[in-house]
């Protein structure tokens, strides 16, 4: 039987902390799936810079992920509903809330278990781990 995993976000400039990520929810079962967020589904924090259609593909062209989809325009919960995963993969400081995504899969019948990934370990403080960093760093050297 295969367990089959999603991991979700924006991923807008890919880092190392993305594929950190994609990794560790791709050792969670058989079969990683990644929903690429929207533009218009993004209201949590600045906008993409990539569109979704790139994001998309960078994303499914990292080793560990089986299929990257676009995530539904009005129901974020429509590819889950479509995927019927064993488990959501939710990364280290993603912004939701765990208990909610729990009710509303029980609410719609969706049998699988939410789980935190783990924060990527670095002893190099020149990483730069999220996009926010990235663009920050772009801006100061040359904007």
């Amino acid at each position: 039987m295969t367990r089959r995993v999603i991991a979700q976000g924006t991923f807008d400039i890919l880092h190392p902390g993305h594929v950190h990520y994609l990794e560790e929810a791709a050792a969670m079962g058989d079969e990683l799936s990644v929903i690429v967020a929207r533009s218009t589904n993004v209201d949590h924090k600045e906008q993409p810079i990539c569109p979704a259609t790139q994001r998309r593909d960078v994303v499914g062209a990292l080793e560990a992920v089986d299929e990257a989809l676009l995530g539904h325009e009005e129901d974020i919960f429509v590819p889950i509903e479509e995927i019927d995963p064993d488990v959501i993969a939710l990364g280290h400081d993603q912004h939701h809330d765990d208990e909610a995504i729990q009710a509303e899969l029980d609410r719609r019948g969706i049998d699988c278990e939410v789980r935190r990934a783990s924060a990527r370990e670095t002893d190099d403080d020149a990483q730069l781990l999220s996009t926010r960093l990235i663009i920050d760093r772009i801006l100061e050297r040359r904007g």
